[in-house]
C-alpha cells in the first residue's frame, strides 16, 4: 500500500470515527429513515430489473462486503419480489470477472415464494447463480438443506431478512450465523425497528422490544465469535441494520 492510499484510508478512517461520535447527526438520520418508512420509500428501487427492497445505502454496504469477502456462497432468508437475489448475483459475478470464485452461488429462503416472483427470478439472465428453498428459514428441514448446499463452500456470507420478530431472529441466529466464515459477516437487517416508534409498522407483529435487534443482542451475549462492527453503520448513518453488521472474527 503506498503512502498516498494509506493516507486516504487513515482520512477515512479518522472521519468514520468522528461520525460515530456526532449524536446530532445520528439523530437527524433515525428521524429522515422514519420518515422514509412512513413513505415506504424503500420500495421504490429495482435491481436490474427486480424490485429490491433495501435502502440504498445499505445496498452499497452490501457491495463493500461481497467484495472483501469474495463469498462462494451467499445465504439470504427473505426473498420477496428476488431483487436482493439478483444484486447478490451480479456482485459475484463481478467477483468472478475480478479474479473470485467462479462457481460462487446465492441461496435464497423463503417461506412463501409467490409463482410470478419465482418464474420472473428463473427468467433473469443471472438465474444460473441462484437456488431458491421455499420453506420457514428455522424449519429443521430446511436448515438441513442449507447445510447440504455448504458442501465443498469455503467462504460463507449471511443475509437474514425474512420475518422480523425476536424470536424468529433469534432462531434464525442460532441456525445461521454459526455457518458464517470467519472473517465474513452475518447482516441482521431490520434492526432499526427498535429505534423508532411502534406505529412506524402498523398491522405487523414486530416491534420495539420485539425486533431484530433485540434478538442480535440476545444472541451476542453467549457468542463472542461475531462483533457488531460499528463502523458500518457509523460511515452509513442511514441504514436499517444499526448493531446488524455483525463480522465473524474467530
Amino acid at each position: 500500500m503506498n503512502e498516498f492510499v494509506k493516507q486516504f484510508e487513515a482520512e477515512k478512517s479518522a472521519r468514520i470515527e468522528a461520525l460515530g461520535r456526532d449524536v446530532e447527526f445520528q439523530n437527524h438520520s433515525r428521524d429522515w429513515l422514519e420518515e422514509s418508512m412512513r413513505k415506504s420509500y424503500v420500495y421504490n428501487f429495482s435491481w436490474l430489473g427486480r424490485p429490491i427492497i433495501q435502502n440504498p445505502i445499505d445496498i452499497m454496504a452490501m457491495q463493500e462486503i461481497i467484495w472483501e469477502v469474495k463469498p462462494d456462497l451467499i445465504i439470504e432468508t427473505g426473498i420477496a419480489h428476488g431483487g436482493s437475489l439478483i444484486f447478490s448475483a451480479s456482485m459475484l459475478m463481478l467477483n468472478t470477472a475480478c479474479g473470485g470464485p467462479g462457481d460462487a452461488e446465492v441461496l435464497g429462503i423463503d417461506i412463501d415464494i409467490r409463482p410470478h416472483n419465482r418464474e420472473a427470478i428463473e427468467a433473469h439472465p443471472l438465474s444460473k447463480r441462484i437456488t431458491m428453498i421455499q420453506g420457514s428459514s428455522i424449519a429443521p428441514e430446511i436448515i438441513v438443506q442449507v447445510k447440504e448446499k455448504l458442501k465443498e463452500k469455503k467462504r460463507i456470507l449471511v443475509f437474514m431478512d425474512s420475518n422480523h420478530t425476536h424470536d424468529h431472529v433469534l432462531a434464525e441466529l442460532e441456525a445461521y450465523a454459526p455457518l458464517t466464515s470467519v472473517g465474513s459477516y452475518c447482516v441482521v437487517f431490520d434492526t432499526f425497528v427498535e429505534d423508532v416508534p411502534a406505529d412506524v409498522f402498523q398491522n405487523r407483529p414486530w416491534h420495539p422490544g420485539n425486533s431484530p435487534k433485540t434478538a442480535v443482542h440476545e444472541y451476542l451475549k453467549n457468542h463472542n465469535e461475531f462483533v457488531i462492527d460499528k463502523s458500518i453503520q457509523n460511515k452509513l448513518l442511514i441504514t436499517v441494520a444499526p448493531d446488524g453488521y455483525l463480522k465473524r472474527v474467530k
